[in-house]
């Protein structure tokens, strides 16, 4: 069986004849002279940090990628922009197709196969801006125009 020493309260030792321990612990006997640790302040603040630096940096992780999700080039944020964007585009697009049917719907009055001679008059006249003495002028609304 294993002899268990108790502890000499006085010079802070478990040896026989009060030998140091050393590294600034004090080692003391629990009720059944079993040796215990008692350690300061500073070692238990190590084991603190200790077991935070895992969650700590889980948490920064997850932070980091939630942050680069809204804020990041493919984010949330930049997702909308990309929205406002295309919904711009679309409507210079549609802009685009109207002035082009405004311009095929003047072309067509003016084809050769198609020649009006009273609407070529009538344009020459209006860019002239000339109109005889016994003219009467009727404009056209603005979605039955010719040119």
């Amino acid at each position: 069986m294993v002899n268990l020493v108790s502890l000499d309260r006085g010079t802070n030792s478990c040896f026989p004849g009060g030998a140091e321990t050393g590294g600034g612990l004090e080692d003391v006997s629990d009720e059944y002279g079993a040796p215990e640790r008692r350690e300061g302040i500073l070692a238990a603040i190590g084991r603190g940090l200790r077991s935070a630096v895992l969650p700590v940096f889980f948490i920064a992780a997850c932070g980091y990628f939630v942050w680069h999700a809204v804020h990041g080039e493919r984010g949330l944020i930049a997702s909308e922009q990309r929205l406002q964007l295309l919904a711009d585009a679309r409507q210079d697009l549609d802009r685009a197709r109207a002035e082009l049917e405004s311009w095929e719907r003047r072309v067509q009055g003016m084809r050769g196969d198609r020649l009006d001679r009273d609407q070529l008059d009538e344009r020459a006249r209006q860019l002239l801006n000339f109109v005889g003495k016994e003219e009467l002028v009727i404009p056209y609304g603005p979605d039955r125009r010719l040119f």
